[in-house]
């Protein structure tokens, strides 16, 4: 049975609709891919690519710059991953950008984030290799917060463990904190060490002051400090060494004359060795002692003659007069 022109005019209008809706979608997810722009291939090595693939977004600070062209795995932990880039987005980019890998959202695909790098830099170039950071994967946050849950775990068991045995007075925390005698005599303590602390601080302050003084002329260190001062006493102790080479000059001339006696020169010797001039001086000093006592007798005698009595009552009388005021 053959077609009518309209059956074959409709079959037409579907085929070229269809044909302008994959041009349309293959336009706009090119469009969306970048693959109409002219781009440049860039390149970044990662050890780990966390589920990257062919065709993945790459951005630069968060706006779409191109797309993962190819990933290849140079060695166990070495994949290069190439990225082609809008042309227009390149210049923006320096030598010194950091590529990494992250998720378009919570749940979204793996996508590529290229951030700059600080300080200045010369623009990419078409096969240049940047820097890559490899972020820390969902896997390995997991894995820590268990390993710090099992942690958390072990400590609040010992701490349990060592709560009780305080509470029930073991060891010397449980010790201090039971004993109610180890208490007082700790509490006594630190109270004789105040108390020394504070003598401490006193004796301090006084040593302080007692230092401040010294340079006080009102006292002996302050006086021995004044200059004048120090020139007298400088004075006076020469004058004394003086004194003491007179003196010693003194003592030698007395031993000298002590020597002279013992040795039988001078007068000294001779009056001390001569017997009979010792005699002549002993019965001469009688004799005169003798006439002493005879002068006195006499002039007792004297006062009580009737001639010369008058004369003495007047002397007597006279020195009366002297001796009374």
């Amino acid at each position: 049975m053959e077609k009518t022109n309209a059956q074959k005019i409709q079959l037409g209008f579907f085929v070229l609709l269809g044909t302008l809706l994959f041009v349309t979608a293959v336009y706009f997810v090119g469009k969306k891919q970048n693959m109409f722009g002219k781009q440049t291939q860039i390149s970044a090595i990662f050890n780990n690519v966390n589920g990257l693939q062919l065709g993945n977004n790459v951005r630069y600070s968060g706006i779409n710059a191109g797309t993962v062209k190819n990933i290849e795995m140079i060695n166990d932990t070495t994949i290069q991953v190439d990225m082609l880039i809008n042309s227009k987005i390149l210049p923006h980019i320096r030598k010194n950008a950091i590529a990494t890998i992250s998720s378009d959202g919570l749940v979204g695909n793996m996508i590529i984030n290229i951030m700059p790098g600080e300080g200045n830099a010369e623009p990419v170039k078409s096969g240049d290799v940047i820097q890559s950071f490899s972020r820390v994967r969902t896997d390995d946050i997991l894995k820590t917060l268990n390993v710090t849950n099992e942690n958390a775990a072990i400590l609040t068991a010992d701490l349990i463990k060592i709560t009780k045995e305080i509470t029930d007075g073991k060891g010397t925390i449980g010790l201090l904190l039971n004993d109610k005698e180890m208490a007082n005599d700790l509490k006594e303590t630190l109270n004789y060490l105040k108390i020394t602390s504070k003598g401490t601080s006193e004796s301090v302050a006084n040593l302080k002051q007692l230092i401040g003084s010294l340079n006080n002329k009102n006292n002996v260190v302050g006086v021995v400090n004044d200059t004048v001062v120090a020139q007298k006493i400088k004075n006076i102790v020469f004058n004394l060494e003086k004194t003491s080479t007179g003196i010693d000059s003194v003592v030698d001339n007395l031993n000298t004359t002590i020597l002279n006696a013992k040795q039988g020169k001078g007068a000294i010797n001779y009056l001390s060795n001569d017997p009979k001039l010792v005699q002549k001086i002993d019965s001469t000093m009688t004799n005169i002692n003798k006439a002493s006592i005879q002068l006195n007798q006499n002039l007792e005698a004297l006062k009580h003659n009737i001639f010369f009595r008058g004369y003495f009552k007047k002397q007597e009388k006279l020195k009366q007069k002297q001796i009374k005021p």
